[in-house]
Formats: structure tokens, C-alpha cells, sequence
């Protein structure tokens, strides 16, 4: 029985992290075999690539970026991700390739056919089955981030960005949402975390089918 691949998307700082291991959790108390995993970073090679990409004291060039995300992207498909989903598990991913659109491609300002031709490497074909898109103003992302770093969190390289790059990738997102609405579904990410996790927590349950769960 194939499994299901589900991403979880949004600006830095609109809780998606803490939504996927939420659910995470309940899935697994309810019987699900669940696969939590991120990008950069859900395999060792990509750990050690995330490191690099997102250290803020380290010059990364746009292109080199692009392309490392792209690596880590590869190994994490072909190592965890498709094995995965081939052997009926669900798997819960922080981030997919509606990052690159949306970061890369108009956060760095990449054309669609470089953004596209990363993507289709990297992945082969593999797309979500569902996407959750944690949808919030940049104004308030950008208010998180700061008490964030604040609370001790270190900051990386994407947290020293402007308001002007993180509109261009929250408009991204949007835009892609719009395009592709049977996939991609917004959440308001200003609601408290209780009400953000029971309106993902239903959009999942009307997603998932009944023979997905363990026996």
C-alpha cells in the first residue's frame, strides 16, 4: 500500500515547526506509521548541508544556494522520502519545493525555468500529496523572529532578511496556492496554536483514507 507525502509550508517564523510536530504526535497516538522529517536537513548529508546554508556568519552566493538546497532536496528524496511513502508510511515534511519557488525563486529573484529545472533534478516527480500552508503577515513573522532571537534562539541567514524579501516569498506562496488549490491548503497562522492545529487536524482527517491507518 502506498503511503502519503505531505509538506508543510510558510514564512519563517509563521509556526509550521510546531504544527508538524503537533501532529506528528497525534497521528502516531492514533496508529499512523508517521515519517517526521525537514529540508534542509532530514538526512545526515543534509544536516551537514544545513549548517552551511543556514549559518549567518557564513557569505552563501544565491546560485550556490539554490543548488545546495537542491542536493539536500535529492539525497532526501531518494534516501527517506520516496522508500518511505513506497512502504505505506505517512510522511510529514517542514519544507519542500514550494520553498524554492517561493526563497529562491522570487526571495532571490531566479527565473521560473532555472527554479523549475532544480526542482524536477532534484525531486524526479515526487510532489506532495497535500500541502499546508501557514499563511501570515510579515509584520507579525518578522515581530516572532526578533522575540525569538531575543528568547536565546540563534539566528540564521534568513532571519537577517528584510521585509521586502519576505513579502516577495509570502506572495509566492499565495500565488502558488491560488494555482493549485486541490493540493495546497491555507491556514491562518495568526490564530492561537490550539485553534491553528484543530483546523490542520481537520483538513488532514478529510485528506487521509481510511486504509492509511495501521492495523
Amino acid at each position: 500500500m502506498k503511503g502519503k507525502f505531505l509538506t508543510f509550508e510558510g514564512i519563517d517564523g509563521c509556526g509550521k515547526s510546531t504544527q508538524i510536530r503537533l501532529l506528528t504526535s497525534d497521528l502516531r497516538m492514533r496508529g499512523f506509521d508517521v515519517v517526521m522529517t525537514r529540508e534542509p536537513g532530514g538526512t545526515p548529508f543534509g544536516s551537514r548541508l544545513r549548517e552551511v546554508l543556514l549559518d549567518a556568519d557564513e557569505q552563501v552566493d544565491a546560485l550556490a544556494e539554490l543548488l545546495m538546497f537542491a542536493s539536500d532536496r535529492a539525497q532526501h528524496v531518494r534516501s527517506l522520502i520516496r522508500p518511505a511513502v513506497e512502504t505505506g508510511r505517512i510522511v510529514l515534511s517542514d519544507r519542500y519545493t514550494d520553498a524554492t519557488a517561493a526563497y529562491q525563486g522570487a526571495g532571490r529573484g531566479f527565473p521560473k525555468h532555472t527554479i523549475n529545472m532544480a526542482i524536477q533534478l532534484a525531486t524526479g516527480g515526487l510532489k506532495p500529496d497535500l500541502t499546508l500552508l501557514f499563511d501570515l503577515p510579515v509584520e507579525i513573522a518578522l515581530s516572532r523572529m526578533k522575540q525569538r532571537n531575543s528568547e536565546g534562539v540563534k539566528a540564521d541567514r534568513l532571519d537577517k532578511e528584510n521585509m521586502e524579501f519576505y513579502q516577495r516569498v509570502r506572495n509566492a506562496y499565495l500565488k502558488t496556492a491560488i494555482a493549485e488549490p486541490e493540493r495546497i491548503r491555507i491556514i491562518d497562522a495568526s490564530q492561537a496554536v490550539e485553534e491553528i492545529h484543530a483546523e490542520m487536524t481537520k483538513i488532514v482527517d478529510e485528506f487521509l483514507e481510511p486504509g492509511s491507518r495501521k492495523q
